[in-house]
């Protein structure tokens, strides 16, 4: 009906007048200031573990924007509802948005760095909101487009008040969406680190890793390169807006169960010496043959050095590290003390760490999923006990300690490719963190399996390529891989899902040859 569609409008138009006063006035204050990220965070910590598990496997990296079109899609409707049920006499659709408005200012005070400023963008937002519905819904009363609020679906229409109430709309429109525009415009540029992070100088290194041999990399096209580029790194973490942090912002403490708390601006950094090596990391919501997972060169300092200067006290076995927006991990105390390459990393592939990745300062552990070792803009280090402290992942069910299970996938060739009879190459890369791998084998439909030429091993924390040369007779074919680590443990067989400590199984493809 006409009337139902106007009010509907007319909904839509105040909710967007909501968020765009919310998003002006966050401005000064701060990104977690805005609704929207607040309560988008909420929704992500209240999300059930399956339904979790199933955006990151249908989505990979881009979780984040479906999550934010459902909001988006979400707020849609509700701002339509409320419009339709507002009126003078009966102000439900007001009432709909103060409910809003309630929880919107709760999911932004309770943040851990917020200051009672924090509700101030979604009171006033919401009360402009409320202001302009009431606005707009009395202008249709009172115009010839409703004959009466009781009966709303039998209104004549006038064109000249149609014409009107369109011309408020539309106005009220690009006021909110300019408020909106300008506000998130102005918050960006209040916080851009690129300055800083384009004035870090990082640190040279006294001993760098050998440069990665012409073996390493058998550069096969469809295969991944031995090195990931910071630009195609997955990217999993739990922030819907990505923390800006500059180094004159950052520190990191480190206490609990030490002799001796430790604090450390960014310049502190300086006087330390500085270690590089070239790692793996994995998320353990990667699916066997997933692509979540990347290898890089990170400059950093070891974590073992930091831990023994604040003194480890007897009985503590857990690191909980703590990032700037609140996620956290736990990671096994030996592994961090027992000569592995675990650092505080400041550098990413000869460059300070993109903003994406943890600028300015991260952990890598090799050896560990992502969930209990690799956290990104990390300010806090907790050396404490598995039974006194849970870290994000852990409280909703995943493994305490997460270690790497031995992996392998196939880069090339794509699945349900089309392809010539002939010698063909199939590679991929496989990985058994601080274990290395030892060999790759293949198997083509159920014929034996076959040893896989694999490249030279740079490391034990680093991911190898493998390809092996298949004379392919016409038909459709099935190709497995499966990879044997460092102490001759195979791969298993055992299809289980990414819940609760990592996916296995044998990833395998299947192409068809003419």
């Amino acid at each position: 009906m006409v009337n139902r569609s106007l009010r509907a409008l007319a909904g839509l138009v105040s909710a967007g007048a909501i968020l765009g006063v919310a998003e002006l006035v966050s401005a000064p204050i701060g990104p977690n200031s805005a609704p929207l990220p607040a309560v988008g965070d909420v929704v992500v910590e209240l999300t059930p573990l399956g339904l979790e598990r199933w955006a990151i496997e249908q989505f990979g990296t881009s979780d984040k924007t479906v999550l934010f079109l459902t909001m988006v899609a979400v707020s849609i409707v509700v701002a339509a509802v409320a419009g339709i049920v507002e009126r003078r006499s009966r102000p439900y659709g007001s009432a709909l948005f103060a409910v809003f408005g309630v929880l919107s200012v709760a999911a932004c005070v309770t943040r851990s760095d917020a200051s009672p400023t924090y509700a101030v963008p979604s009171i006033l937002g919401v009360a402009v909101g409320i202001a302009v519905l009431r606005w707009l819904t009395g202008k249709l009363e009172q115009s010839t487009l409703v004959d009466a609020p009781e009966a709303p679906t039998s209104a004549q229409v006038s064109v000249g008040d149609r014409r009107e109430f369109l011309g408020m709309v539309l106005a009220t429109g690009a006021v909110a969406a300019f408020a909106g525009i300008g506000g998130r415009i102005w918050g960006s540029n209040a916080r851009d680190v690129s300055a800083s992070r384009d004035a870090v100088r990082l640190p040279t290194v006294a001993a760098p890793p050998l440069p990665a041999p012409t073996g390493a990399d058998f550069k096969v096209p469809g295969l991944a390169s031995y090195v990931t580029p910071n630009s195609q790194f997955y990217r999993i973490d739990t922030a819907l807006v990505v923390p800006q942090l500059t180094t004159d912002e950052w520190s990191l403490r480190i206490h609990g169960m030490v002799d001796r708390e430790i604090r450390l601006s960014f310049a502190d950094l300086s006087a330390r010496k500085p270690i590089e090596r070239v790692v793996t990391l994995a998320c353990v919501s990667n699916p066997i043959g997933g692509d979540l997972i990347g290898n890089a060169k990170w400059l950093g300092y070891p974590l073992k050095d930091l831990l023994e200067e604040a003194g480890v006290q007897p009985g503590a076995d857990m690191v909980l590290s703590t990032s700037i927006d609140d996620f956290t991990a736990g990671t096994p105390l030996e592994v961090l003390l027992d000569g592995r390459d675990a650092m505080l990393a400041i550098g990413m592939n000869d460059e300070p760490l993109p903003v994406s990745h943890g600028f300015p300062a991260r952990l890598v552990v090799p050896g560990l999923y992502g969930y209990v070792s690799a956290t990104k803009w990390v300010t806090d280090i907790e050396v404490t006990r598995f039974d006194r402290a849970k870290a994000y992942w852990t409280k909703r069910g995943w493994s305490e300690r997460g270690p790497i299970k031995t992996g392998c996938r196939i880069d090339t060739p794509k699945w349900s490719s089309e392809l010539q009879a002939g010698r063909l190459m199939v590679a991929g890369v496989a990985w058994a963190q601080h274990r290395g791998i030892r060999g790759v084998e293949i198997q083509i439909d159920d014929g034996p399996w076959q040893q896989a030429r694999i490249a030279d091993e740079v490391s034990i924390d680093t991911w190898r390529q493998w390809a092996f040369e298949w004379d392919a007779e016409p038909g459709r074919h099935v190709i497995r891989a499966r990879a044997t680590d460092g102490t001759g443990e195979t791969q298993t067989s055992d299809e289980a899902d990414v819940v609760p400590d990592g996916a296995t199984g044998w990833p395998e493809t299947t192409v068809k040859v003419e």
